[in-house]
């Protein structure tokens, strides 16, 4: 029996399978942060991909949070209420959930779209904004740098994780993420080569988790009782000798994340520092979630140049984690699922319309959506 296949439960959300559709970023929403015709049709062939669940891409907590300014949002109604509309009109096609990471992106804020350029677009400028962090110092030697969060201003950024929260369940989102990885406002936190605070959110390795954990905490009090929020990390700044965030951080981050009730770890790497080094390689990243797996008792996410069939079986298989997530994959080959069940000799549920074009010699690869 293939492993990748099988079912698997976030918290009380149960997937038919393992395969995890992790969040892209478009670029493509409105000035005002709503979603657009690109989403509507991007959104629709996820759902027919035949991967267990898709999260969306990371989606602002408030404008500043925005890592361009063609970025989603949920920090209005509006937002949200376009949103629910286009999972309404999914759920016509396709039984798959949907979750959202939910994001800020704190000093990697205010850039252009990466197709026009990955600097940072001054406040002054078109589309730019002032950036905060958890200390003024800069992604990158030339950026304006960030404003550092007061306490007060660190409690508002929490309520409205909150609040966009409360709006993803509106929506009809059945799961949530936070984006605590690739250098975004919670990994600033995180890491001492961004965070050189001296008050409770900066020091030691509990203080630093704290900005994260109380975040979780918030959110967890404005969704139902047991409605799933995950959290995904990056395990290591990759850079160990300048002191940056490290594996050992990350396992007590994982144990204190599930403690305080997340439903699961999605664990990545990197995008803290511009010096970073990274040993690309397939599956260069499935050795931090390994490590991190015995320490909790949440499912585990691996992602990381995951690109063929039995090598996410064998992941699966060696219990290195217990579901993939895909992203550029998925994009190139937004069928995989299909191919990866040919491979592995599993039958998948596709949409009726689709179910003529079996390959010829596997009659039985296909079977009907049960709505």
């Amino acid at each position: 029996m293939s492993k990748l296949f099988e079912p698997i439960k976030f918290g009380t959300l149960t997937l038919n399978n393992k395969i995890i559709i992790a969040p892209m970023c478009q670029y493509s929403a409105s000035d005002e942060g709503e979603i657009s015709y690109w989403h509507e049709q991007q959104w629709a062939n996820y759902a027919l991909s035949g991967a267990a669940l898709c999260l969306i891409e990371a989606t602002a907590v408030q404008a500043n949070g925005r890592i361009s300014f063609a970025d989603v949002g949920l920090w209005n109604d509006t937002q949200r209420d376009k949103i629910k509309i286009l999972l309404e009109k999914i759920k016509q096609i396709s039984p798959m959930p949907f979750g959202v990471q939910l994001a800020h992106a704190g000093r990697k804020a205010s850039t252009d779209k990466p197709w026009l350029g990955r600097g940072q677009i001054k406040p002054e400028q078109q589309h730019g904004w002032q950036t905060v962090s958890a200390s003024e110092i800069g992604f990158n030697e030339d950026d304006v740098p960030p404003h550092a969060l007061t306490l007060e201003e660190i409690k508002q950024v929490q309520l409205d994780f909150a609040k966009a929260a409360q709006r993803s369940v509106e929506a009809g989102f059945e799961i949530i993420e936070i984006h605590g990885a690739h250098g975004y406002l919670m990994h600033q936190f995180l890491s001492p080569l961004s965070n050189q605070r001296t008050d409770q959110y900066g020091g030691s390795l509990e203080n630093r988790m704290r900005m994260l954990i109380e975040t979780l905490t918030e959110m967890k009090k404005a969704v139902p009782a047991d409605y799933p929020i995950g959290v995904r990390i990056s395990a290591t700044d990759w850079m160990d000798e300048q002191g940056g965030w490290d594996l050992q951080s990350s396992i007590e981050l994982s144990k204190h994340l599930e403690k305080a009730g997340a439903a699961y770890i999605h664990v990545s790497t990197a995008g803290l520092h511009r010096d970073q080094k990274i040993k690309l390689e397939p599956s260069y990243q499935v050795p931090f979630a390994e490590k991190i797996k015995p320490h909790v008792n949440i499912p585990v996410i691996a992602v990381g140049l995951i690109t063929e069939a039995e090598q996410a079986e064998a992941i699966l298989q060696n219990e290195q984690a217990d579901a993939i997530g895909l992203a550029r994959a998925i994009l190139y080959d937004p069928r995989w699922p299909w191919h990866a069940a040919a491979k592995l000799g599993v039958q998948i549920a596709i949409a009726p319309q689709y179910l003529r074009c079996q390959p010829h010699g596997l009659k039985d690869l296909f079977t009907q959506f049960d709505f």
